[in-house]
């Protein structure tokens, strides 16, 4: 085994695979219309396939860590690839990009239940690139065309699929217009609405005494401190 074989494993095992498993978390959470759970594990998968895109193609992003952005804007300017994704893709990575990161309700969020079709879009889209055979970027999304089924080979989602059997199988294929055997010509989107106040949020003034305790990142601690100062 090189040393090349050995690197590519390591992304497909620790960032396409693992990114598959939180893509089919994200699918339940929103089922069960539970928002920071939906939020959060959709980050993580799209942030895990942008870091297989980046290992694959051995593109240096050790200064990335969780930000969506930057990761996408180290692909794009690397020169070694495009990501032909659609706006609707872009916009949703931002909106996890502002509110996905945060799992303990440090800011405010929101989350729509219609959005697990973005997300499953968003999923077809980057799962193309995290694979070194060019054929599945080959395949694109047309406007009211149902979309085509990608195939990776040893993909963790294709063996889920394949596998009658596997408890994950029916969570990943619920409703879902861009994976599985069949192509749906219609999806039921549940249509929930969620938004919710952070703690700190409502009062910025326990900010002190909750640092004495926890840690809270530092852009976080100086946005509830400008948000408390009286106008």
């Amino acid at each position: 085994m090189t040393d090349d074989w050995l690197i590519n494993n390591f992304a497909i095992r620790s960032f396409r695979d693992v990114g598959d498993q939180d893509y089919i978390s994200a699918r339940m959470a929103f089922r069960a219309a539970l928002v920071t759970p939906s939020l959060w594990s959709s980050q993580q998968a799209v942030e895990k396939y942008l870091k297989c895109i980046l290992l694959l193609h051995r593109i240096k992003a050790t200064d990335v860590y969780h930000d969506l952005s930057k990761a996408l804007d180290a692909i794009e300017m690397s020169g070694k690839l495009a990501l032909d994704l659609t706006l609707p893709t872009r916009r949703f990575i931002a909106y996890l990009d502002e509110f996905g990161p945060f799992r303990y309700l440090e800011i405010s969020n929101i989350a729509f239940g219609p959005d697990l079709v973005k997300l499953d879009r968003a999923v077809w889209e980057l799962r193309r690139y995290c694979t070194l055979s060019d054929e599945p970027r080959k395949i694109k999304l047309r406007s009211g065309v149902i979309p085509s089924k990608i195939s990776i080979p040893g993909g963790y989602l294709e063996d889920v699929i394949n596998d009658v059997k596997n408890p994950a199988r029916k969570p990943l294929l619920w409703w879902n217009a861009f994976f599985g055997k069949r192509r749906r010509r219609r999806v039921r989107i549940v249509g929930w609405m969620k938004a919710t106040n952070s703690p700190l949020y409502t009062n910025p003034q326990m900010l002190e005494e909750v640092l004495e305790y926890v840690h809270l990142p530092r852009s976080i601690a100086e946005g509830y401190r400008a948000h408390k100062k009286p106008q």
